[in-house]
């Protein structure tokens, strides 16, 4: 695997070897015992999702206030531009954003680790998107930051205004936002 970091090094770019030929390919797309050797801990998952959106969803920024979850993301049809911000008050990076172009291509996955905000804009046709998450949905402890917020100024490849849920309509400001300590 080849491991690239990301202008917020916390947030890594994981990048599997894959087997090719005329018959298809094939690749190890997860290894527990490799995983922790690249984060430098003993990180596990416990649930596993699978999205599908169209063009131009936009889903998050996401975060679990209590029960923070890290993700590990990757596209398995289609193209996303995928977002992390770090929500981490005591992190250098406080309040930075990173995004990286996920597509099914490249087989890249995205290590967002605890203590962050996340989302993803479909910038293909439609896109199967899993992550794994170290810890349970827990809806209660849920919150979302506007995806335009002013001061985090994400720089989205938006050519028209984005097709949201109504709870993400419905996130709030950077500023206003509960932080991790």
């Amino acid at each position: 695997m080849k491991v690239m970091s990301t202008a917020i090094p916390d947030v890594l770019i994981i990048e599997p070897r894959v087997y090719e030929d005329k018959r298809g390919f094939v690749f190890e797309s997860f290894n527990q015992r490799v995983f922790n050797q690249i984060v430098g801990e003993n990180i596990q998952f416990v649930q596993d999702n699978h999205s599908r959106s169209a063009h131009g969803v936009l889903r998050g920024l996401h975060y679990q206030l209590r029960q923070p979850q890290g993700k590990l993301v990757r596209v398995v049809r289609g193209a996303v531009f995928d977002v992390a911000v770090d929500l981490r008050k005591s992190s250098s990076t406080f309040g930075r954003w990173v995004g990286v172009e996920l597509t099914e291509d490249k087989c890249q996955q995205l290590w967002i680790p605890p203590g962050f905000a996340h989302g993803f804009v479909v910038i293909s046709e439609s896109a199967d998107f899993l992550y794994k998450t170290t810890d349970y949905y827990a809806p209660e402890n849920e919150r979302c930051i506007i995806w335009d917020d002013a001061e985090i100024a994400i720089e989205w490849p938006l050519s028209t205004t984005p097709q949201l849920s109504a709870k993400d309509t419905a996130g709030g400001s950077f500023a206003a936002a509960e932080k991790y300590v």
